[in-house]
Formats: structure tokens, C-alpha cells, sequence
């Protein structure tokens, strides 16, 4: 297959819902079908909390739904569940523009939360007067654990005309394997036109639990005779909850993009239009194509192709071009200096999203300690004297308050203790700094020195660089640290009062304002030293960080990819190191450190430690989640890869909560996606007492029971870099805004044909070359476009044997 399908789920999540009485502490779980992908972060003692997290997530075509579960968190017993939303892959699929709704809870019905698949062989057998309806029942995967101790005890109904069959029950298994036939009596007419095979979890005590069914057509199966698979179980009918817009809502926002990635031999003529654009506009020319792209994008399109731009010109090792480029295009048309790289430009958008593909080691590296401080001390900090809250100062039974004054106090020594210690960590981090980085601030500066020379702007080559540095990436993490992965989860109003006290010190500090502050925030008063001395001593850092060699220079250029070197991921995990016979327990995972290359996956007892070990990651072959009921945790995961002889091993790690995970998962799997010989089915479970619990199976070399999950990934800053998906998703932006951009072509055909002195200096020839980029863009869209449509051809027809070439 030539032809790749990339389907994208983007998630953005605002939540609130309404209870009668009493507080919740509420939490969002995201599965897609069955897998959990996503926990939000837990908003304390709230009916109405926000969340505002978004994530993008990579899924395989074949998902069915995606769903929500509101919870409750309960530190003493188990989670309360609170309602569900949940959204099929066809209701995605029929809204392209996405869902941006408020959608109302409902009840969790146990009859509802199957999950699952089965394995069946269906067929019609014998002449016309002695037809039989034959049922082959193989076996089932990943069925929904119903028993205490983490599995199920299925057993299958088999019902048709009346007649119910019923196989042997498989103890304790999610992954059973039956492998017996049923038949029923078709004869010439059927009173009954459907079959339905159904799947329960056996109880000694009490009701068997239904565990989900499938349903087929009889005059369907007679036309085509046989059918074998493995069918998704479906929940039984429900019945309307009474509950159901009592529980409250849900807001969100999805977005279902399916997408399909042509080779890249497709995607070259647009990326050389793009490269020959940024090389004019670096150059001095006029580079009508990324005006006529800024201009025709709204504000979040805008976002999108910068971003992809960014990632398409560092995977090409030019991003320091493009970067030029429209920086500069944005300085030709800025005449008020003091407004400079304020609005939301594509030049802009992209230096954001840059600093942010670059630059979060360096952010988590110089920011880290203090942030993680705040986090760790919650100091009470608060400088407005409308806002302060009275406190009791010494020992309790003295029942003294603090007056105002000694809290501001107090207030400001701990703000300047963090300040002292977080301008410390900038300003010494000069060489801790990406050299890419770097070179694109040193070009900035020297841009923007020479649009606006005169003395009266001398500062305004300062504020550039830190209208980007400080303004778009530094405050903004310092004052939400869970969105640019700092911590795990969102500050108490507490902590995020310090860390906004903090954010608005760095923002003055970068527009290099002396004041300590002006209009109604003149509380800020007490700060204004360290503003003054900040202001001072980021003018040095930002010349000892533009001050790079031209040998560095090269080298930075010549660099084609961020991820060559780099550390993907890293941080303690939990593995597991009992003998292959011994008993597997939680007692026998140590604390071992891990780090994540593109090459291999580290470990050691510590960091950068002499003697440790790793697994190269060409020997990967599968890295999954593990049964809860295995090690008594959730947060298993297991690394499926071969020795120097090529024999399987297995390495059992364990993590602390759901999102850190899936985020091994996800890391792992992006630099293992394109490894020779990858499993397409595994065991999810451990080998003991000689079988492998889930499945029973006894050959420890036995085929696994369950299918791979490696096309589940999220989306994170330090992804591998596509330039053929990123060309593809600029692609899709510039077909959708085709109009936008010849409106604005042919308005600046209409400008450039109206003589003036401008114009009268320039050639034919000139003009024409102006005009080249724009032209030929819009052959390539269509030559895009028709590739496409005969992809989707050959997607129709390609179950027919149709080559590609004889469709073409």
C-alpha cells in the first residue's frame, strides 16, 4: 500500500455540570473504544470546574467511538461515576467542522459497557431442503472484567428460531478460547431472520452478567453464503435513563480529521514552491506567497500552518529561513515599532510554535526548580490589597490575624525569593540555550536593528527578542506549567495566584518596562528593584545569547533534524526484576531510571550513571499496557523486543498514574512505528504456572490473544518530525482558503498594474518573477487535489484487485 491513512482526533475539553447538593471532585477519563488514553487533571471541591486541556491524538482507522467519564475522585474508597458521553466514529465523520457543543451526561448502564471482540465463522451448509446454520465460535479478546479479581467467566449464547445453545464457561479469562460449532435447522422458511450470538460472564451467586452480543441477518448471510471475522460486540438495547440531563453536561470540542498521506514524490512541487518563496523574501524580494497565506488564513487556520510550516523546514534543516523570512515580511509592514510582533502574524504563530518544538528541554531545564518549588511550598502570596485574606499568625490558640501590611510583606519577600532565583536561572542559561534558538534570535535582532536604526528606538531590538522569549514562552509556562508539561496537574488557586504574581514580573521585564507598574496594578510597587535590575541584566543575556559563532552558525544550518541527538523522554520507572519462575508481585519492581533516544531506551539505578543497560530500538517489537489483575496496578506496561539470538524478552515497567502511561507508550512507539517485523498481536497478560493467564494457553511461545494497540499515540511537542504529513496538512489548509488566496492575488495584481513611481522602476521581468510563486501555486493545489480524488478511487476499488495503474 503506497497510500498511507492518518486519522487525528483533536480534543479540547471545558466541562461543568450541576449537582443538588454537596461537592464533588470531579475528573474526566477519554477512551477510545476500550483503551484509556487521557486522565484530566482532578479540580477540587467543584460542581462547575474548567479544564481547558486539548490534546491530539493519532488513532487507526479501525476505532469505533470515543467516549467521556466524568468521575469523582475518593481518596478512602473507589471513584464515583458520575455520567458518561460517549461519540461514534460516524457521528465524527458526518461533521467535518467537528462537535462544539454542551452534551448531557448520562447514567452508566452495566448492560452498556461492553467492550471487546469475537472471533465467529458463520455459513450456511447443506441443499436447499436440509440447510443448516453452522456457527463456528473461535474465541473472544479484551472482554469487560466483571469479577473482583480483574477478569471474567465467559461462556456463549447462541439463539436462533427459538433455540438457544450455550458453550463451556472459560474461568477467569478475558481472552477465552472456545472453538465449538453450533448448528440450527434453516429449512425453506424462517419464522426467525436473525441470529444473535451472545456473551455473558458466569456467577455461581447472584445473575450472570451480559457482556456484549452480535447480530446477523439471515437473508444477507444467504446471498454471499459464509462469513468469517472478528465482530465488535455490541451493547444490549438501552433503555432510556430518567437520569439522563440531571446529571449535568459536558462541553466539548472534537474534531475527527481523516487523512491520507500520498508518497512524497506527490508533496515535492509544493514544498519546492515554498522553499523558492521563503528563499525570496530572505533575499529582499517581495514574497507575495507567504503574504498572500497570512493573509488569507483566519486566526486559528493560521496557528495550524504555521505550525506545520515550522516542522515541514525542520525536518529540511531550514527553518532558520522561513523563520527569516517572515520576520522580516512582518517588519516591511510594521511602521509603529512599539506595537512590533503583537499581533497573532504568521510570523508571529511560528515563532511560537518554534520556541516550542526547540526549546522544552531548555524551558524545563531553566524554569523547572522554581516552578517545582511554588508547586511544593504553597506559600500564600498576595501583593493586592483588595485581595488580601487575613490570616492567623503564630501559634493558633493566640488567635492573632496578620493585618494587611504583614502579609503584603511577607508576600513580597517570598515573590522576590522566587525572582531572585528564577532571573538567576535565565540569565546564566546562555549556553544551555539551543544554538538553533539562537541563531534565530541573533537574525531577529539584527533585523530588526536595521528597520528601525534611530536612537529613539534602541530598545525596540530588546523587546523583539524578548516579546518571544519572555512574553510567548517563559510567562506563558510559568503561569500554566501542566500545558507546557511541567507538572502533571493544574496549581490550586493557591499556587497559580504565585505563579501569575510571578508570570506578570517576567512579562514587564521582557517589554523592558522600568516601572513597576501603571493603571490599577500600582500594588506592584514593592517589585519594582527587581523589575529595574531584571530589565538590566536581560539586555546583557540577550547580547551574550545572540553572540554565536559563524562555524555554529553552519553547523546549527547544516543540522536536518532536531531529534538526532536529543533525549526524547526520561524520568524514574519501576521494573520489574523477579525471575522468569518467580511470584510476580508489585514487591519485586525497582526504581530505576529510564532515558528514551532515537537510538535506544536507557536504564540505569541513576542518572548518567557508568553501568547500565539499554535495548536498541530496532529490536522493539511491541510495547502494550498489562492486565491490572497481573501486578495488582494499572500502570504496567511491557517492551516487547529480541536478543543478539532473537529471542523474545519481555521488560515489565511500571508508572505512577494513567497519562504518564500512555505517554511511554505513545514516546516509545513513535521511533518504533517503522521497525521490520513489529507484533500484530500479543499477550496482555504475564506467563505463570506454566500457562499465560490471560489466554491459558501453555507454550510461553504461543501467539498472542490480543491485536497491538502501536497506532494509538498523542501528540506532544517532541514528536518525530514528518515533513510528508506536515506537507500534506498544508496542503489541506491552502484547498480550503483556494478562494481566499485568488481574492487577495488578484487584488495584488490590481495594486501592481497601477502605475506609480514604485512601479515605474520596475522590469517586466521582475514583476513576472514576483508573480511566479503565486501562479504557479494553484496548478500544484489541483495536481494535489486530482491525486487525492484518485487515491479514493482506488480505495473503492482496490478489494477488486484494480492496480493504481489501471485506474490511472
Amino acid at each position: 500500500n503506497i497510500f498511507t491513512k492518518r486519522p487525528f482526533v483533536m480534543v479540547q475539553f471545558l466541562f461543568a455540570f450541576v449537582c443538588r447538593t454537596g461537592q464533588s471532585d470531579p475528573y474526566c477519563i477519554v477512551r477510545i473504544d476500550n483503551e484509556t488514553i487521557i486522565r484530566t487533571a482532578t479540580i477540587w471541591k467543584s460542581l462547575s470546574p474548567f479544564w481547558g486541556e486539548e490534546y491530539n491524538v493519532h488513532l487507526p482507522s479501525t476505532f469505533h467511538s470515543i467516549s467521556f467519564y466524568v468521575m469523582d475522585e475518593d481518596a478512602i474508597s473507589r471513584d464515583d461515576m458520575i455520567g458518561k458521553v460517549s461519540i461514534t466514529k460516524d457521528v465524527l465523520t458526518a461533521s467535518p467542522q467537528g462537535v462544539d457543543s454542551w452534551l448531557c451526561l448520562s447514567e452508566i448502564d452495566p448492560d452498556e459497557e461492553v467492550q471487546g471482540e469475537i472471533h465467529l465463522q458463520i455459513e450456511i451448509c447443506g441443499e436447499a431442503s436440509t440447510r443448516k446454520l453452522r456457527c463456528h465460535v473461535f474465541e473472544a479478546r479484551d472482554l469487560a472484567r466483571k469479577d473482583l479479581n480483574g477478569a471474567s467467566d465467559p461462556f456463549v449464547k447462541v439463539r436462533y428460531n427459538g433455540k438457544t445453545e450455550e458453550s463451556v464457561v472459560v474461568k477467569k479469562s478475558c481472552y477465552p478460547r472456545w472453538n465449538e460449532v453450533f448448528e440450527f435447522d434453516l429449512g425453506n422458511t424462517t419464522s426467525e431472520n436473525t441470529l444473535y450470538i451472545e456473551v455473558w460472564d458466569w456467577d455461581m451467586v447472584g445473575k450472570n452478567d451480559f457482556l456484549g452480543k452480535v447480530a446477523f441477518n439471515i437473508n444477507k448471510l444467504l446471498a454471499i453464503q459464509q462469513k468469517e471475522g472478528w465482530f465488535l460486540l455490541r451493547p444490549d438495547k438501552a433503555q432510556r435513563s430518567k437520569t439522563e440531563g440531571n446529571l449535568g453536561s459536558l462541553r466539548l470540542q472534537l474534531r475527527l480529521r481523516d487523512e491520507s498521506v500520498l508518497p512524497s514524490r506527490y508533496y515535492q512541487p509544493l514544498v519546492e514552491l515554498l522553499l523558492h518563496s521563503v528563499n525570496d523574501a530572505s533575499n529582499g524580494e517581495s514574497g507575495h506567497l507567504l503574504t498572500l497565506i497570512d493573509e488569507a488564513m483566519t486566526a486559528e487556520n493560521r496557528q495550524e500552518v504555521a505550525t506545520n510550516m515550522v516542522k515541514l523546514f525542520l525536518g529540511r534543516g531550514q527553518a532558520n529561513k522561513f523563520l527569516d523570512a517572515v520576520i522580516k515580511l512582518e517588519l516591511d509592514r510594521t511602521s509603529e515599532p512599539n506595537t512590533i510582533f503583537r499581533n497573532n502574524s504568521l510570523a508571529s504563530k511560528s515563532m511560537e510554535c518554534f520556541l516550542k518544538v526547540t526549546g522544552m528541554q531548555y524551558l524545563h531545564s531553566i524554569l523547572g526548580p522554581t516552578i517545582n518549588r511554588v508547586f511544593e511550598e504553597k506559600k500564600y502570596v498576595e501583593l493586592d490589597p483588595n485581595k488580601v485574606e487575613f490570616r492567623e499568625a503564630g501559634c493558633s490558640g493566640l488567635h492573632r490575624y496578620q493585618t494587611e501590611a504583614e502579609v503584603i510583606q511577607q508576600s513580597t519577600q517570598w515573590v522576590q525569593s522566587y525572582l531572585v532565583e528564577l532571573i538567576e536561572a535565565i540569565v546564566k542559561s546562555v549556553e544551555q540555550c539551543p544554538g538553533i534558538i539562537r541563531i534565530t534570535f541573533r537574525k531577529l535582532f539584527k533585523r530588526v536593528e536595521e528597520r528601525f536604526p534611530q536612537d529613539q528606538y534602541k530598545n525596540i531590538k530588546y523587546v523583539a527578542v524578548t516579546s518571544f522569549l519572555c512574553l510567548r514562552f517563559f510567562s506563558p509556562a510559568i503561569m500554566s506549567p501542566k500545558l507546557f508539561y511541567l507538572r502533571d496537574k493544574h496549581a490550586d488557586a493557591r499556587t497559580s495566584r504565585t505563579l501569575l504574581l510571578l508570570a506578570k514580573v517576567i512579562q514587564r521585564i521582557g517589554n523592558m518596562e522600568a516601572q513597576a507598574g501603571g493603571g490599577k496594578e500600582t500594588w506592584m510597587a514593592p517589585l519594582q528593584p527587581h523589575i529595574i535590575q531584571g530589565v538590566s541584566v536581560f539586555k546583557d543575556f540577550i547580547v551574550k545569547l545572540i553572540d554565536i559563532e559563524d562555524n555554529e552558525v553552519l553547523e546549527c544550518q547544516n543540522r536536518v533534524s532536531l531529534q538526532t541527538t536529543s533525549t526524547i523522554k526520561e524520568g524514574y520507572l519501576l521494573m520489574h526484576t523477579s525471575k522468569e519462575r518467580g511470584i510476580l508481585t508489585s514487591s519485586h519492581f525497582k526504581k530505576h531510571h529510564f532515558c528514551l533516544t532515537p537510538e535506544a531506551l536507557y536504564h540505569s539505578k541513576m542518572p548518567n550513571a557508568k553501568k547500565g543497560a539499554s535495548i536498541p530500538l530496532e529490536k522493539i517489537r511491541a510495547v502494550e499496557k498489562v492486565d491490572e489483575k497481573c501486578f495488582g496496578s494499572p500502570y504496567v506496561m511491557q517492551i516487547i523486543s529480541t536478543n543478539d539470538t532473537e529471542e523474545f524478552e519481555i521488560m515489565y515497567l511500571q508508572c505512577k498514574n494513567v497519562n504518564e502511561l500512555n505517554q511511554w507508550l505513545s514516546s516509545v512507539r513513535k521511533y518504533c512505528v517503522s521497525n521490520e517485523q513489529m507484533m500484530n498481536s500479543y499477550h496482555p497478560s504475564v506467563f505463570k504456572g506454566e500457562k499465560w493467564s490471560c489466554c491459558h494457553q501453555k507454550e510461553k511461545a504461543a501467539p498472542g490473544c490480543d491485536k497491538t494497540h502501536f497506532g494509538v499515540t498523542l501528540q506532544e511537542w517532541n514528536d518525530p518530525l514528518n515533513p510528508d504529513l506536515e506537507s500534506h496538512l498544508i496542503y489541506r489548509q491552502l484547498l480550503a482558503a483556494q478562494g481566499l488566496l485568488r481574492g487577495k492575488y488578484m487584488e495584488y495584481k490590481g495594486e501592481s498594474n497601477d502605475p506609480g513611481p514604485e512601479s515605474a522602476h520596475k522590469g517586466v521581468e521582475e514583476e513576472e518573477k514576483e508573480d511566479d510563486s503565486v501562479n504557479r501555486l494553484f496548478p500544484v493545489i489541483h495536481d494535489l487535489e486530482q491525486a487525492h480524488r484518485l487515491f479514493e478511487k482506488w480505495e473503492k476499488f482496490k478489494d477488486k484487485n484494480f492496480s493504481l495503474e489501471l485506474l490511472a
